[in-house]
C-alpha cells in the first residue's frame, strides 16, 4: 500500500514545478512503465544501481530539492523497489518540509496536538498530508522490522486525529504487539504473548 499515494496531488504542493522537472518526473514514471512492460521484474530492476528512471528522479531532486512532487516522486519510487530505508529518508524529509512549510517544529517528535490544530486551521490539506508522511514512514519502519520507531512516528498522528480517520488504529496495534513480541524474546522464552 502506498500510502503517500494522494488523490488530487496538486492541491497539496502550492508551489508549481518548473517545466524542466516536471519533464524529469515524466520521463521518470515513463522509463520505470517501459521497464515494467518490457518484462523485467522487480528483482532485475533492483540489481541496477542507477537505472533510467532513477536517474531522471534525481536529476530533479538536484533542480528542486524541497519541491514536495519530487520528494513524493522519489518516495514512490523507492518504495516500489523495496527499498524502504531510502523510502524512509524520502518520508522524513516530506515531513521535515511540510513541517517547515506550516511553521510547526522541524523535529516531528515536538509536534503536539495543540500544534497541529493551529497547523490545520492554517492548511488542512497540508496537516493532512504531514500526517500522512508520518504515517508512511510508520508503515516502512514496520516493514523493516522496528516498531518502536513506527511507535514514535505514529504519537503524532493518533494526538491529533483520535477519530481514526487517518486509519492508523491497526497500524499502531500491529507495532504495540511487535513489541511486545521483542519484549518476549528478550525475555529467554518465559513469556508468552495473548493475543485477543
Amino acid at each position: 500500500m502506498d500510502l503517500l499515494d494522494l488523490d488530487n496531488e496538486a492541491m497539496y504542493f502550492e508551489t508549481p514545478l518548473p517545466t524542466e522537472v516536471q519533464q524529469l518526473l515524466d520521463e521518470s514514471g515513463q522509463q520505470y512503465r517501459s521497464q515494467a512492460l518490457d518484462g523485467s521484474s522487480e528483482d532485475d530492476l533492483e540489481l541496477t544501481s542507477v537505472d533510467s528512471a532513477e536517474w531522471a528522479l534525481l536529476r530533479a531532486h538536484l533542480q528542486a530539492p524541497e519541491h514536495l512532487s519530487v520528494i513524493v516522486a522519489l518516495y514512490r519510487f523507492f518504495y516500489y523497489r523495496h527499498r524502504y530505508a531510502e523510502a524512509v529518508m524520502m518520508a522524513d524529509r516530506a515531513i521535515l518540509l511540510s513541517s517547515r512549510q506550516l511553521g510547526l517544529d522541524e523535529d516531528w517528535r515536538q509536534l503536539t496536538q495543540t500544534a497541529l490544530e493551529q497547523a490545520a486551521e492554517r492548511s488542512m490539506t497540508s496537516t493532512r498530508f504531514l500526517l500522512l508522511a508520518l504515517k508512511g514512514a510508520a508503515w516502512l519502519l514496520l516493514r523493516q522490522d522496528e516498531p518502536q520507531a513506527a511507535i514514535e512516528r505514529l504519537a503524532p498522528v493518533r494526538a491529533f486525529d483520535q477519530k481514526d480517520q487517518l486509519g492508523t488504529r491497526d497500524l499502531l496495534s500491529w507495532a504495540e504487539k511487535a513489541v511486545r513480541r521483542e519484549e518476549i524474546a528478550s525475555a529467554g522464552g518465559n513469556v508468552h504473548l495473548l493475543d485477543r
